[in-house]
This record gives C-alpha cells, sequence and structure tokens, in this order.
C-alpha cells in the first residue's frame, strides 16, 4: 500500500511562522505544498508578503482563501493568520472538510475559541497547534514521569525566556498597569510575551500533568524592551496555577534580549514528586564550544522587524546563530511537531494538542491577564459573552 499524498495549502507567507511550518511540512514525504491562499479582504501588504513568500517556494498563490478550500488536492491548511483572525479561519477551513495546523496561539478571543472547536468537532477534521511538546527534552521530562521514580507529582514549574532583541532598552521604575482584555496583535516591534511565549510552558503544564487548572493568578509586566513600553504590551509574564488533586504549577513566558543567555533562551521544566525531584533543561545535555574565533554579536536592528521574529528579516541583516552551547538533545530530534499531525491524520486519532486543548489554553491565558488586570485569583471557567463568536 502507498503512503498516502496529503496535500497542504498555507495560508499567510512571510513575515509569519509559515517561513517556518512551510519547510516543516515539506520534509515530510507523506505532504506536497499545494498552494498558498488568504482572507481576499487583507491588506495589501498582507497580500505582497503572501504573494513573495509563494514565489520563494515555487507554488501558486491564490488571493481567495473560499477558492482554495474548495480545491480537492487540497487536504490539510496551515494557519499562521494574525491572532485576531486566526480561529476565524480556523472554522472556516474546519468547515470546508480541510484538517487544520494551527500556529500558536488559537485566539485571544475566548468566544472566538469556542466557535473554532465547534466547527472542528461538528467537521469531524483532525487539528493540531503547534507547541514545543514534541521536543526532545520535553519527552524526556514525560517518559520520567510515566516511569513513576518520582511518586505522585506535587509541584510543576517552567520557564520559557526567548533570548532575543535588543534589551536593556526599558524605563524602569515606572510598573506597568495591566489591562483586560489584553492587547494582542502582531506589531512590527513587540508581542505580547505572556500570550505569544506564555503559551508554550503553559502546553507543558496541561499536558505533562494531564490535570485541570482550577484558579489562576498573573502577573504582567515591562523589564527589558521599549518598544513593548510604547505598545502597552507585556515583554514578561507569570502565572501561578492550582489544579485537579491539589497539584500546584507556576510557569514563566516571555523575551529577555539577545545577550542574555549563550543559546536561544532559559527552556527548561521543574518537576517535583513525593519522592524526587527533577530540572530538564533544552540545553542540556550539551557541547560547550570555545575557540578563538571571534565572539557572537547581536545582529544589525531590522527596521521591519527589530526584534528577530522572523528568518527572512533577520537574513536580511545576516543574523548569525549562537554556537556556544550545541544541545545533543537536538541532534537527537528526528521527529517534527507537523510531522506529528501527519501521523495522526493517517492514524485516524486526535492530537493531544487539538483545538479543543488550544481553546483550554486560550481560557487560561485570559484568566491570566484579568488577574494581572485585577490584582487578585481568577476562578475557572471564565464567563463567556453571549453571540460573540468573532475574533479580536
Amino acid at each position: 500500500m502507498s503512503a498516502p499524498s496529503l496535500g497542504v495549502l498555507l495560508v499567510s507567507g512571510r513575515l509569519t511562522h509559515q517561513e517556518n511550518y512551510a519547510d516543516l511540512f515539506h520534509a515530510d514525504p507523506r505532504c506536497t505544498l499545494v498552494g498558498l491562499s488568504d482572507e481576499a479582504n487583507v491588506s495589501p501588504q498582507r497580500a505582497q508578503l503572501n504573494r513573495t513568500f509563494a514565489e520563494d517556494l515555487d507554488i501558486p498563490y491564490w488571493p481567495n482563501l473560499d477558492d482554495a478550500l474548495a480545491r480537492d488536492d487540497v487536504h490539510l491548511v496551515s494557519i499562521c493568520a494574525e491572532p485576531e483572525r486566526r480561529a476565524r479561519i480556523v472554522a472556516l477551513c474546519a468547515h470546508a472538510g480541510k484538517h487544520v495546523y494551527i500556529d500558536k496561539p488559537l485566539t485571544p478571543s475566548l468566544e472566538a475559541a469556542d466557535a473554532a472547536v465547534a466547527a472542528v468537532k461538528q467537521a469531524g477534521v483532525r487539528s493540531q497547534m503547534f507547541s514545543s511538546n514534541h521536543q526532545p527534552w520535553a519527552q524526556r521530562a514525560r517518559r520520567v514521569l510515566e516511569s513513576g521514580e518520582l511518586g505522585d507529582l506535587v509541584a510543576i514549574h517552567v520557564d520559557n525566556l526567548f533570548a532575543k532583541g535588543p534589551g536593556g532598552t526599558a524605563t524602569l521604575g515606572t510598573p506597568r498597569r495591566p489591562i483586560y482584555p489584553p492587547i494582542i496583535s502582531n506589531f512590527v516591534d513587540a508581542k505580547a510575551e505572556l500570550y505569544a511565549m506564555g503559551v508554550y510552558a503553559l502546553a507543558l503544564v496541561c499536558w505533562l500533568s494531564g490535570r485541570a487548572v482550577q484558579t489562576v493568578y498573573g502577573s504582567a509586566a515591562n523589564y527589558f524592551f521599549a518598544a513593548h513600553q510604547r505598545r502597552n504590551v507585556e515583554d514578561f509574564g507569570f502565572l501561578s496555577l492550582t489544579m485537579e488533586g491539589g497539584l500546584t504549577a507556576t510557569i514563566t513566558g516571555g523575551r529577555v534580549g539577545w545577550t542574555s543567555h549563550p543559546a536561544g533562551g532559559v527552556n527548561q521544566i521543574c518537576l517535583i514528586g513525593a519522592q524526587g525531584s527533577l530540572l530538564v533543561d533544552a540545553n542540556r545535555p550539551r557541547l560547550e564550544v570555545y575557540t578563538d574565533a571571534p565572539p557572537w554579536t547581536p545582529p544589525a536592528v531590522n527596521p521591519r522587524d527589530p526584534m528577530g521574529f522572523w528568518r527572512t528579516t533577520q537574513e536580511e541583516v545576516n543574523a548569525q546563530p549562537k554556537r556556544t552551547f550545541a544541545p545533543l538533545s537536538n541532534m537527537l530530534a528526528t521527529h517534527s511537531d507537523a510531522s506529528h499531525f501527519i501521523d495522526c491524520i493517517v492514524e485516524g486519532r486526535e492530537s493531544e494538542m487539538n483545538a479543543q486543548q488550544a481553546a483550554m489554553l486560550t481560557e487560561i491565558l485570559l484568566a491570566g491577564y484579568k488577574s494581572a488586570a485585577e490584582g487578585q485569583v481568577v476562578t475557572l471557567p471564565l464567563a463567556r459573552q453571549p453571540g460573540n463568536t468573532s475574533d479580536q
């Protein structure tokens, strides 16, 4: 029996994480990139970025998503539209009978998340949001937990701090006043980092523990970047969670500047059990390399992408990888997050990070923002606004 061939449609192109996801799907022999599309009413700038990326990949660009979704050779859609459009497009693709691979997080709107989940369930398609759950170091933590050697899990802490951007520019001394609902948008120079980075840590907590979150206490502040202050979005966030069975969990998520870490940033899991504890670091085990080569220096600031969000804009300023740390786990990685999703489609099973799980993370993140704004613990579930099913 021949291997299945899944036609992959890309939604949104350059200056999104599609720059990475497209490569992952292209590398899987079970997939074929058939084209790139987007909503018909996107801005001229977004349309041009889409068209350029389609040219990069030598695939067609179809400017009307409805037309692209009507094609029989499209089986799966990789969705990297801006956060405020993402859940709406997920629902549209699901209603068209297409499997959906979703950039993280799903949406900043609780009601839009619910609508996306309902559409996926009604259509019976597979769904997965990108996460770090399938990284070798995360899988290592899962195996230790399942072995039982730590005993009953008592507490869990996860850090996800991204070492990119020109740090040290923030004006300290005037604490940020968090607002709710939060400002969630892909600005050129800033993102709400608890939302954008904290979702990785939160996903790991929920996946590893298998417990539901009951209460949330959050903080969202500025420490590193003037751009985040100007946009009134946090560059660092913290959540403290109580979970089923008395489990306590904490996470940090943020962006801490190019020179704050010899690799990509602090990425680690601390598991505390009744019989032992374990710290799993994404950068361990590792080789540390020291030579007489010139030291690594931050790239020149690209005004189109000052924080180093996107691959193509960093290539324009010849950004170089940091080489001091060489994590051995990276050398062992053989299966991408996208390939895991293909496995789920081929084998007819649900992903552990499907749309429903992604919506749950949206609710927890929003509870964290609400807590930060009100200065008090928030109990889940959050109240819904009847009839409000659109993205922000």
